[in-house]
């Protein structure tokens, strides 16, 4: 690896030989290849990116020259070019390297997006920016994926970026013809004729004013460096359409036909082999159910954008190809048209990232909620997601969720309960509903003792001290909690809403019973689960002291989800610590005594 080790900066790949680039690509995917392996990530899209990287960082001088990578997801070459190639032993983990640009690791990384379709609008803005500054020896690049041109807001940049006078302002059209899967909608039929063309045409961003170089073939470092070259004599927006190979040059990666290795566990670099967990995950069992209800119900049809492996609704795809629609990456589009589909009578499944669904708040709230429309959304990757960081945590849904008029929320602690409020979800006429779950495999089932009102007992102490109100699969933590509990003496009740937002009445008054009631959620405290039932049973007069275990409303890093629900006491040994605590102080008594 001796050319990979001796390039610490852009400018020492700039002193190397160009004669040496086709070396350093191969070094380059060696590396990539053996350290995803150990950590897992997002290989694929960075196997596609390692020569069009290195013409990116011959042309332009970062970080006085901005470069904006949009998804951030496909800067590991970029990362590697700026000095961090020792620092991926600890890629995507606590503490360590971030699978997306970072601002603290690096001046080269400018902006920390890893939501798509957000480059072309900074872009636009630092452009305009520069200009004003009189900095017109500053160059903005916004590497853009072909999956994130089919956002609204990309579209919305483009628009302004064509009406601009303002350059030089490059936009890399990094097209591999997929997101996740293959891209799709119009402009990704008509990229296609533009990259399969032999001759010069009129083209979509011409149209907008926006010159337009290529196709380029994105493997080819020269002939990327030769396109950017113009680009930037031109001094004017203009799109680079480079034609890239998502995976290339390992095979297993290239092969794959669900999505070249977008994003891989930890897998063995020599043949291959990913490592497979044993227990099905959330949205495992989420896509058995939906298959179930599709072949039970012909009114529900399927919305995602453009992930409809990740969030399980490939196998409703399979076999009811013409109910699920996938719009590519737009959020906003999604729940727009899921509001048409309920409108004319269908029962749309909304099947999105937790994190991604606040993209469209505005259409939650005002075209399905206002109309009373039931619509439902299923989002996976709520609360804390792990290694992908602070873009990717599902932990503010429930707050933000619970101010949307009409709308329920349900939290399944299980799978079995996943499958019950799905049904009871798709069963309710007067709006829309959620149903939310974590990233991960599902784990033991959780069995009541008895249902009262709507609320699930778990555990019920004839002689109780606490009452815990968990949200969701935190119930087990909760479990856990109480018999650690009980060998303090202290006995808990551990109830399960089922239904968290808007508070279970039954759950008010049941609070209303006890001195002491903690609620348990992986959400952030505040606006959450537990702040509304603590608010609720203020209303009521009673003297019961409502305590809440959250996460803090703040961005949380990588890590694991064990690790990182542990490290903000929502295990079941800090949910014991804590209750306890709150306990001896609810009751007049001191520790030892």
């Amino acid at each position: 690896m001796s050319l990979l080790q001796d390039i610490t900066s852009p400018a020492d790949l700039r002193r190397l030989d160009r004669s040496r680039d086709d070396e350093l690509c191969a070094e380059i995917r060696e590396f990539l290849v053996h350290a995803v392996a150990r950590t897992g990530g997002h290989l694929g899209p960075n196997l596609g990116m390692v020569e069009l990287t290195v013409a990116l960082h011959r042309v332009f001088e970062s970080p006085r020259d901005v470069l904006l990578f949009d998804v951030g997801h496909q800067a590991y070459v970029h990362k590697l070019l700026t000095g961090r190639a020792e620092r991926f032993g600890g890629l995507r983990s606590a503490g360590g390297l971030s699978g997306y640009p970072s601002r603290a690791e690096s001046d080269h990384d400018v902006i920390e997006n890893s939501h798509a379709s957000t480059a072309l609008s900074y872009a636009d803005g630092m452009a305009k920016a520069f200009a004003l500054r009189g900095d017109h020896d500053r160059k903005v690049v916004a590497v853009v994926g072909d999956g994130a041109l089919t956002g609204g807001l990309a579209w919305e940049a483009l628009n302004n970026i064509g009406a601009a006078s303002e350059g030089p302002l490059v936009l890399v059209l990094n097209d591999n013809g997929r997101s996740y899967r293959p891209t799709t909608g119009a402009l990704a039929r008509h990229l296609d004729g533009l990259g399969r063309q032999s001759t010069d045409r009129s083209d979509f961003f011409e149209s907008l004013g926006i010159a337009y170089l290529g196709a380029v073939d994105g493997h080819d470092c020269a002939a990327v460096e030769e396109a950017l070259r113009t680009a930037v004599r031109m001094r004017r927006p203009v799109v680079v359409h480079c034609l890239t190979d998502k995976g290339r040059g390992y095979p297993p990666a290239a092969r794959d036909e669900v999505d070249c290795w977008h994003a891989v566990g930890r897998f063995d670099a020599a043949t291959g082999a990913v490592a497979t967990p044993g227990a099905p995950s959330w949205t495992d069992v989420f896509a058995d159910e939906m298959v179930t209800l599709a072949a039970e119900r012909p009114e529900v049809v399927g919305i995602t954008a453009a992930m409809t492996v990740p969030v399980g609704l490939h196998k409703f795809a399979a076999k009811f190809p013409d109910r699920v629609h996938d719009v590519g990456i737009s959020e906003q589009h999604a729940v727009a048209s899921a509001a048409g589909l309920a409108t004319a009578g269908l029962r749309p499944v909304v099947a999105i990232y937790s994190t991604f669904l606040a993209r469209a708040f505005d259409q939650v709230l005002m075209d399905v909620a206002l109309h009373r429309l039931p619509v439902v959304f299923v989002l996976d990757r709520a609360g804390v997601t792990g290694p992908d960081g602070p873009s990717h945590h599902g932990i503010w849904d429930l707050s933000w969720l619970s101010l949307v008029p009409g709308l329920r929320v349900a939290a399944p602690r299980d799978t079995a309960q996943l499958g019950l409020l799905l049904r009871e979800a798709l069963d309710r006429d007067a709006g829309p509903t959620v149903l939310r779950f974590p990233k991960g495999q599902a784990g033991a089932g959780v069995e009541a003792v008895e249902r009262i009102d709507g609320l699930d007992v778990l555990r019920a102490p004839q002689n109780p001290d606490v009452l815990l109100a968990a949200a969701g699969p935190l119930a087990s933590a909760c479990m856990e909690a109480a018999v650690l509990l009980a060998d303090q003496g202290v006995e808990a009740t551990v109830v399960d809403p089922r239904w968290v937002a808007p508070v279970p009445d039954a759950l008010v008054a049941l609070a209303s019973t006890y001195p002491l009631t903690v609620t348990v959620e992986d959400n952030i405290g505040r606006g959450g689960f537990g702040e509304r039932l603590g608010r609720s049973v203020a209303e009521t007069d009673a003297r019961t002291r409502v305590a809440c275990l959250a996460l803090p409303t703040d961005f949380l890093g990588p890590g694991g989800r064990d690790a990182l629900l542990h490290a903000h006491g929502l295990s079941a040994p800090g949910i014991a610590e804590r209750v306890l605590a709150w306990t001896r102080a609810t009751t007049g008594t001191e520790e030892g005594a």
